[in-house]
């Protein structure tokens, strides 16, 4: 039997980086997925990669900028499974600017994505475990949380918000058995990472320089993430609830 064996699961942002680690590992241990993201292309063939190697998942096309695309996204799943257990809150986007600098458009479509994108799909995933006696549910926050980087200050507050949200959800909804837990990865070479290096004007220097911010030598991979996705939505974190899971290469405690 796999971890979790059985566990109906929604994963967001699941075409690429670590939605798509987390949504191949997550069936490859058990669970039935449904994936949610604007690409198409990159989701349905995620989704036919598990149908190939046994497992069970479905693609569904989801903007999280869309209360009803998140709320059919959800609903289709209790309809073709009869519940849900696990909901993956991963999709972001990284719009960079100071706190003085940013525009207002810029900075509402950041938290738009990144932290009311994930309120969205607690929203509807919540009534959803309720109704079947609790589940899990993972967000997918960032060390910009927890540490200051120059010209994100954006995207290190919606990222602030999900740490926030996550431990409120998590007092308020542990009684009824939803256990609401989020994991701050360090830097990941995601799609998103690759395209900041592309468009960087010395890639090399950025690496070397987010490098050295992780004691542990290297940036880290979307699989490193996805372990730490399973745990929590597994019966192994069973009295874990409200925790903030750093999968950060050290970089948070490095004095300097």
């Amino acid at each position: 039997m796999g971890r979790v064996d059985g566990k109906i699961t929604v994963v967001t942002g699941a075409a690429s980086g670590i939605g798509r680690e987390s949504a191949r590992l997550l069936a490859a241990e058990g669970a039935k997925v449904v994936l949610g993201d604007l690409d198409e292309v990159g989701g349905e063939e995620i989704a036919q990669e598990i149908r190939g190697a046994g497992g069970s998942a479905r693609f569904r096309r989801t903007d999280v900028r869309s209360f009803d695309d998140v709320g059919a996204l959800v609903g289709s799943t209790v309809e073709e499974h009869g519940g849900l257990d696990v909901i993956v809150n991963n999709v972001g986007v990284a719009i960079g600017g100071t706190a003085g600098e940013m525009s207002e458009e810029d900075w509402n479509a950041v938290l738009d994505v990144n932290l009311t994108g994930v309120w969205r799909g607690m929203r509807h995933a919540i009534p959803a475990m309720l109704a079947s006696g609790g589940g899990s549910i993972v967000n997918i926050s960032s060390v910009q949380s927890l540490v200051g980087f120059l010209g994100w200050s954006g995207y290190a507050a919606s990222k602030g918000g999900i740490n926030a949200l996550t431990q409120q959800a998590a007092v308020e909804y542990a009684p009824q058995g939803i256990r609401v837990n989020a994991i701050i990865p360090g830097t990941i070479l995601t799609g998103m990472n690759e395209g900041i290096l592309r468009d960087h004007p010395d890639p090399a220097s950025l690496m070397s320089t987010w490098t050295s911010m992780h004691p542990i030598g290297r940036i880290g991979q979307p699989e490193e993430v996805a372990t730490a996705v399973v745990y929590l939505a597994s019966e192994e974190s069973s009295f874990v609830t409200g925790m903030l899971l750093r999968v950060d290469g050290g970089m948070v405690v490095k004095a300097g």
